[in-house]
């Protein structure tokens, strides 16, 4: 099987990461800024950083809409941190006119977990990702409130959801890219081959 292409949307956040970790699980990564770099990919990962800013900018540079279309083909995408955020059908405590690419029926609480400063590191089981827990790298991070009956709960932490998946969309609360260790990418790469397949 050849090897899936999969972008990281390069708007703001932690990209380099990202592309870093997905090379490691055997996919070609590349960012994307432009609608037409959607193009070609078997999946997108959108990145931790600061949602409202993500939110902007997708607007400015022209990519609402073509993300929220990407989502909607039902190609593989998965959200960290802000990016849960962005993948989320309905968010609270966020701004008025933030936008979300949606994907996932849930709603989703904006810095959960406390502000910078109460930022915290803590391991974290997920379902269908062996090897036992992952170390989850929590900054600022959101939690689900809340999902629809379509919605499968891969993890929780302190009593909330921190990790859930609906079809190919994969959303954590948490920045597992920002730990040497690849397994929750590589648990979404093969997500990606089995959508080609």
């Amino acid at each position: 099987m050849t090897t899936p292409t999969i972008g990281v949307l390069a708007l703001q956040g932690d990209v380099r990461e990202h592309l870093t970790a997905l090379a490691t699980a055997d996919a070609l990564a590349r960012p994307v800024r432009r609608p037409q770099e959607l193009a070609g990919l078997d999946g997108l990962v959108i990145p931790g950083g600061e949602s409202t800013t993500m939110s902007k900018l997708a607007v400015t540079f022209g990519m609402l809409e073509p993300l929220r279309a990407f989502v909607r083909s039902g190609q593989p995408v998965y959200g960290t941190c802000a990016g849960m955020i962005m993948v989320a059908d309905k968010l609270l405590d966020g701004r008025e006119d933030q936008e979300t690419f949606g994907g996932i029926d849930m709603i989703v609480r904006r810095n959960a977990f406390g502000r910078q400063n109460e930022s915290f590191e803590a391991a974290v089981e997920i379902a269908g990702v062996p090897g036992g827990p992952v170390e989850g790298v929590f900054i600022r991070a959101p939690w689900v409130e809340s999902v629809g009956a379509a919605v499968e709960v891969l993890a929780t932490y302190d009593g909330h959801t921190v990790a859930v998946r609906q079809g190919n969309v994969l959303a954590t609360s948490f920045h597992p890219e920002l730990t040497g260790d690849h397994r929750v990418h590589a648990f979404f790469v093969d997500l990606v081959r089995r959508a080609r397949s």
